[in-house]
C-alpha cells in the first residue's frame, strides 16, 4: 500500500488495540465507502471476524467448547499476521499519519440478577474502550485483525468475580434469616392476636350483659317513679271537687266595698286644676278596686278553671299509663336478652341486624321522655294544688286583704287631707308675703323714677360745656384735661342713666310677676278648699263601715 493511492477510496485506519487483559474489548465505528462496506460484511459473519464479541460479555458469538482447539489455532495465525502487517505499515510511514488511540477506563457496577432493572446482568468489572480518530475521507485501508489471542481472552474473561459470588451468598443467607425471623414474628403475633381477640370477645359479651342488667335496673326505677306519680295524680283529682261548693257565696259580698271605692273615685274626679293628681289616695283606691274585682272574678271562674285542670290531669294520667305499659314490655324483652347465653337454644344467626338501626331514641332522650311525663304530671298536680290552695286562701285571706287595703286607703286619705291643709296654710302665708313685696316694689319704682329725673340736669351741663368748647379757635382746640374730664363725665352719667332705666324696667316686671303670683295663690287656695271638701267630707263620710269577716270567707 503506497501513499499515492487514489482518493476515490476511503482508508479506514481504525484498529483493535493489542492487550492481553481479558477485560479489554474494542469499540468500532463504521466508515463510509467500500472499506466501510467490507468491514460491515466482515462483522456480519462470525467466521470472517473471529474477534467479534457478544455485547456486554466480551465473548465470541460462535465459539463453543467443542471447536476450542481450532479456534485457538486460527487466533494464533491471525495474531502473527497482524504483527507482520503492523511492522510493514510502520516501515512505510502509514501509521505516523494515524492518531494514537485514546483509552478510557470506566467502572460498571455489578448487581445480582433480579435486584436491579435493565443493567442487572452486567458484572462489576473494569473494561476499556478504544476510540481512534478516523483517517481522511479520501484514504482507504483494510481492517487489521486483532492482536489479542482469542483463546486467552475466552479463558480469562469470566462473568462474575469472587467478590460478587461471596456477596450473592451472603445476600441469600441474610434473606433466609430475614424471612425466618419474619415468619417467627408473624407466628407469635398470630398467637397473641388469637388470645387478645378471645379475651376481647369475652369482655364485650360480659360488658353487654352488664349493660343489659343496668338497663333493667333503669327501667325498674322509672316504672316505680311513674307508678308513684300516677297514684298522687289520682288523689289530687279527687281533692279538686271539694272546693267547688264554697265559691259562689262570697262573690256577692264583695260588691259593697267595691261600690264604696268606686264612689270615692268618682267624687275625686271633681277636683279642680292641679289637684287632679294621681296621688297615693287614688293609687290605693284603684288597687282596692282591682283587688275586689280580681277576687270576685276568681271566685266566679274558679269552677271552670277546675274543670279545665281536671281535663289536663286526665291527659297526664293517660300519658303515664301509656309509658308504664311500654316500660313493662321493654322490661320483658330485656330480661329475655339478659338471660341468653352461648348455650341457649333460642339463639341463631341474624345477619345484617347490626346494620339496621330501628331505634328512635338515645338513653338521654329515653330518660328525658319519662322525666317529661313525670314533670308534666307534677306540673298538673302543682296547678291543681295551686287552684285548691288559691280558693282556700281566697276564702281565708280575703277579709284580711280587704281590711288591710281599706285601712291603707283611709290612712292615705288622712295623710292627703293633712298635706292639703298644710299646703293651704303655706299658700295663705305666701299670699300675705306677696302683698308685702308688691308694696315694696311700688316704692322702689317711685325712687328709681326720681333718681332718673335727677340725673338729667348734670348730663345737660356736661354736654353744654363740651359743645361750647368746640368753638375754640385754631390751636386752642386742645385735648386738655378739662376736655378729658368732660367726656368722661358725659359717658359716666349716660351709663348711670341706662343702668337706672334697666333696673326700673326689671322692677316693673317684678311687680307684674308679683301681681300674677298673688292671683295664682288666690286661685290655688280656692282649689285646695274644694279638695278638702271632697276628701274630708264626701269620701271619708262613706268609708266608715266595712263588711263582716264571716260573709267574706264564704259562710252565711
Amino acid at each position: 500500500m503506497s501513499p499515492e493511492e487514489p482518493s476515490g477510496q476511503c482508508t479506514d485506519t481504525r484498529e483493535l488495540v493489542p492487550c492481553l487483559s481479558p477485560y479489554v474489548h474494542t469499540k468500532e465505528r463504521p466508515c463510509v465507502g467500500r472499506a466501510g462496506s467490507q468491514s460491515a460484511s466482515q462483522e456480519d459473519s462470525p467466521h470472517q471476524n473471529p474477534t467479534m464479541l457478544v455485547p456486554g460479555l466480551g465473548l465470541p458469538a460462535s465459539r463453543t467448547v467443542r471447536n476450542m482447539g481450532i479456534a485457538v489455532l486460527q487466533d494464533l495465525i491471525a495474531s502473527v499476521w497482524n504483527t507482520i502487517a503492523l511492522w510493514i505499515l510502520s516501515v512505510f510511514g502509514v501509521i505516523s499519519a494515524v492518531q494514537a488511540p485514546v483509552i478510557q477506563e470506566c467502572y460498571q457496577p455489578y448487581y445480582l440478577p433480579g435486584y436491579r432493572y435493565l443493567n442487572s446482568w452486567r458484572p462489576s468489572l473494569f473494561y476499556k474502550i478504544s476510540n481512534v480518530q478516523t483517517c481522511p475521507d479520501e484514504s482507504s485501508s483494510t481492517l487489521r485483525p486483532p492482536t489479542t489471542l482469542p483463546a486467552l481472552r475466552s479463558a480469562l474473561f469470566s462473568r462474575y468475580s469472587p467478590h460478587d459470588w461471596d456477596q450473592s451468598n451472603q445476600l441469600q443467607v441474610r434473606g433466609a434469616e430475614a424471612s425466618r425471623l419474619w415468619a417467627s414474628r408473624l407466628t407469635d403475633d398470630s398467637v397473641r392476636l388469637l388470645q387478645d381477640k378471645d379475651q376481647l370477645t369475652q369482655q364485650m359479651q360480659q360488658g353487654t350483659t352488664r349493660n343489659l342488667g343496668q338497663r333493667l335496673s333503669d327501667i325498674g326505677f322509672w316504672k316505680s317513679e311513674l307508678s308513684y306519680e300516677l297514684d298522687r295524680l289520682l288523689t289530687e283529682n279527687q281533692n279538686l271537687e271539694t272546693v267547688k261548693r264554697q265559691l259562689e257565696c262570697a262573690a256577692n259580698e264583695v260588691n259593697c266595698p267595691l261600690q264604696v271605692a268606686l264612689e270615692c273615685l268618682y267624687h275625686r274626679e271633681k277636683r279642680i286644676g292641679i289637684d287632679l293628681v294621681h296621688d297615693n289616695v287614688e293609687k290605693n283606691l284603684i288597687r282596692e278596686v282591682d283587688l275586689l274585682k280580681c277576687c270576685q272574678q276568681q271566685m266566679r271562674k274558679l269552677a271552670q278553671r277546675i274543670d279545665l285542670q281536671m281535663r289536663d290531669n286526665r291527659d297526664a294520667q293517660h300519658a303515664l299509663e301509656r309509658d308504664l305499659e311500654d316500660k313493662s314490655s321493654a322490661q320483658c324483652i330485656d330480661e329475655k336478652c339478659f338471660n341468653l347465653r352461648n348455650t341457649s337454644d333460642c339463639i341463631s344467626f341474624f345477619h345484617g341486624m347490626e346494620k339496621i338501626d330501628g331505634t328512635i331514641s338515645v338513653p338521654e332522650t329515653w330518660a328525658k321522655f319519662s322525666n317529661d311525663n313525670i314533670k308534666h304530671s307534677q306540673n298538673m298536680r302543682a296547678d291543681s294544688i295551686r287552684l285548691r290552695e288559691e280558693a282556700e286562701h281566697l276564702f281565708e285571706t280575703l277579709s284580711d286583704q280587704m281590711w288591710r287595703q281599706f285601712t291603707d286607703t283611709n290612712l292615705a286619705f288622712n295623710a292627703r287631707i293633712s298635706e292639703v291643709t298644710d299646703v293651704k296654710n303655706k299658700l295663705q302665708t305666701q299670699l300675705a308675703k306677696t302683698l308685702q313685696e308688691i308694696f315694696q316694689a311700688e316704692n322702689t319704682i317711685m325712687l328709681l323714677e326720681r333718681s332718673i329725673m335727677a340725673k338729667e340736669g348734670p348730663l345737660k351741663v356736661a354736654q353744654t360745656r363740651l359743645e361750647c368748647r368746640t368753638w375754640r379757635p385754631n390751636v386752642e382746640l386742645c385735648r386738655d384735661i378739662p376736655q378729658f374730664k368732660l367726656v368722661n363725665e358725659v359717658f359716666t352719667i349716660d351709663d348711670t342713666l341706662q343702668t337706672l332705666k334697666l333696673r326700673l324696667r326689671e322692677t316693673q316686671d317684678m311687680l307684674q310677676l308679683l301681681v300674677m303670683t298673688k292671683c295664682r295663690l288666690e286661685h290655688e287656695l280656692a282649689i285646695k278648699a274644694n279638695t278638702l271638701c271632697i276628701d274630708k267630707e264626701k269620701c271619708m263620710g262613706m268609708r266608715k263601715t266595712f263588711p263582716c269577716t264571716p260573709r267574706l270567707v264564704g259562710h252565711t
